[in-house]
């Protein structure tokens, strides 16, 4: 898949068949995440990958704000992957904690990984904390910063409509509108 295709396909799965994830597919996508950007190159974050349907069945009980529907999909696939990560081993900028920045461009690297290779994803960020910490035995000093389920997709929806680019983004100035003729 070319990279824009990529990109473009990606959309939020909620819903997945049972297949087993390729082991060669998975390994290209942690890599892909491990060569993630992060604060002075200090990896801040780690990946749980939790195919246990038993834990995975605990995991989709921490989530918060739930229409069934994301709880649904961490039960139905058959791999969830949680990113944790330890602020300590990265820095604050103007009350900015950048293991959230780190973490969140590792995940979103894996998700373009996994889609590339064929498999749906959904991210899903409002989870219980310490439920999470506490099925998966994380140690106190890592955060929870978000999962995901990854599976063979069996609904297919497309994305949503494009943005209009000319009220999301500017060109040299607030609400100076860029275009995507900019020349």
């Amino acid at each position: 898949m070319q990279f824009y295709d990529v990109i473009e396909s990606r959309t939020s799965v909620r819903e997945f068949h049972s297949t087993p994830i390729d082991k060669e597919s998975l390994a290209r996508a942690i890599n892909s995440a491990m060569m993630s950007p992060s604060w002075k190159n200090n990896t801040s974050y780690k990946f749980i990958l939790v195919d246990d349907s038993r834990e995975k069945d605990m995991l989709a009980e921490a989530i918060m704000n739930d229409n069934n529907s994301a709880s649904e999909s961490v039960r139905q696939a058959p791999m969830v992957a949680v990113i944790v990560a330890d602020p300590d081993k990265s820095g604050i900028v103007a009350d900015k904690e950048y293991y959230l920045v780190d973490s969140a461009i590792a995940m979103e690297h894996f998700i373009l990984a996994v889609t590339n290779e064929g498999y749906g994803t959904c991210w899903i960020g409002a989870v219980d904390e310490n439920k999470v910490r506490q099925i998966l035995s994380i140690p106190n000093n890592q955060r929870v910063v978000a999962m995901t389920p990854i599976g063979k997709t069996a609904e297919h929806q497309g994305h949503h409509p494009k943005k209009d680019v000319r009220e999301y983004v500017f060109l040299n100035k607030w609400g100076k509108s860029y275009t995507e003729n900019y020349s």
